[in-house]
């Protein structure tokens, strides 16, 4: 990626996706070029917590809400330290953001972390297309970085595919550290970091949990050295078929017994470690009003998404695996993808949605309360 942020309201930009198509427009942030997957997000608010979220590693995310940036950017909702997205493109930018939280307008904020973008685009064009054609690599170029469109999409084709990709040790922390229990501790949890948001330990610890949040590459004794009660794996980006490390942390998990959750990409990993395998999607679920059952009490919940990846298990029976039987407890209303699994003879489950869910909804608020279920009977 190579950016600038001179002259960006005025810069000419075009958006190159790998089949040919592109689409005009003008630069929104930076000044410069990027590459990435192209999805969509379905979101009409919350925007600053989808560009901070690490799970959007290394994809361009499309607004399919028309009219974005009006709220601003503030200091409070970023759900880690930095804009995680490759790209950011949007059809009609607010030019006044108008919050009484506003520091500054989401213009600046993308410009300020060098963040390509892209506005002035008939964005429910591009997303009908990447619906029908499936989530495929993009370029957005604006400036200097404007060339004919046989040179850009050379340089689009040129990029990395999502497929295969490994990047949970990209985006997570390098050092352990501690988000203490709000109110009376009740409990501790070791939180491996595949991707996590920040607002996922403090989910925790509003329910009396000590978070210790791992790097991606702790090992088993990493884990057990805290002397959890329970383990969680966070959501993350890349493909799941890549995660032999955190897999085989899991297997030694389940080995043992320790209550265990896992969402969005801890989902995949969990699936990977029952046995069954991962697919991609052909254009993911991304946004915050996805509909899905929980099986197990009949509930259609409204869920935030982001995934483009999904495991591959049978919704029609319980499966036999090698740590007991395991079944689908939630599956998406729009299409049937498995969105959740559930051990029956070990205390273990994972959801593929975001029950954390900063911005809303809440609907699945409960998963934590299950988890905090299953380390009350284990000490019981």
């Amino acid at each position: 990626m190579t950016t600038s942020t001179r002259g960006a309201a005025q810069a000419p930009a075009v958006l190159v996706l790998e089949d040919g198509r592109t689409f005009r427009g003008r630069a929104y942030g930076a000044v410069g070029e990027t590459f990435g997957e192209a999805v969509f997000s379905t979101g009409m608010t919350g925007y600053q917590e989808t560009l901070t979220d690490p799970s959007y590693h290394r994809q361009v995310v499309v607004m399919t809400a028309p009219h974005v940036g009006n709220t601003g950017v503030n200091d409070e909702d970023p759900e880690s330290k930095r804009i995680w997205v490759s790209g950011y493109v949007v059809r009609d930018p607010a030019r006044i953001p108008s919050n009484w939280r506003s520091r500054r307008s989401l213009h600046e904020e993308l410009a300020s972390q060098g963040v390509v973008g892209i506005s002035g685009i008939d964005t429910r064009a591009l997303t009908r297309h990447l619906r029908e054609r499936g989530a495929m690599r993009v370029g957005i170029f604006s400036g200097d970085a404007v060339a004919d469109e046989g040179t850009l999409l050379a340089k689009v084709r040129q990029a990395p595919e999502m497929s295969g990709a490994d990047l949970s040790a990209e985006v997570a922390t390098q050092e352990a550290y501690v988000v203490p229990a709000i109110g009376t501790k009740k409990f501790t949890v070791a939180a491996i970091d595949l991707g996590i948001k920040g607002m996922t330990p403090h989910r925790m610890a509003e329910r009396g949990i000590e978070v210790h949040v791992l790097p991606a590459t702790a090992t088993v004794e990493d884990v057990y050295a805290v002397a959890p009660d329970g383990v969680f794996f966070s959501n993350g980006p890349g493909d799941p078929a890549t995660a032999d490390h955190p897999v085989s942390v899991m297997s030694a998990v389940l080995e043992r017994g320790t209550p265990l959750f896992g969402i969005c990409f801890g989902n995949q990993i969990l699936g990977r470690a029952l046995g069954f395998g991962t697919y991609k999607l052909k254009y993911g679920h991304r946004g915050i009003n996805q509909p899905v059952q929980d099986r197990t009490t009949g509930k259609v919940e409204v869920t935030a998404h982001n995934h483009g990846f999904a495991v591959d298990a049978p919704l029609d029976r319980v499966s036999e695996t090698p740590y007991g039987r395991a079944e689908v407890s939630h599956v998406c209303l729009n299409d049937q993808v498995v969105e959740g699994l559930r051990l029956l003879d070990r205390p273990a489950f994972s959801v593929q949605y975001h029950p954390e869910a900063a911005a809303g909804p809440h609907d699945a608020a409960y998963l934590f309360d299950r988890f905090v279920s299953l380390m009350e009977d284990q000490r019981a």
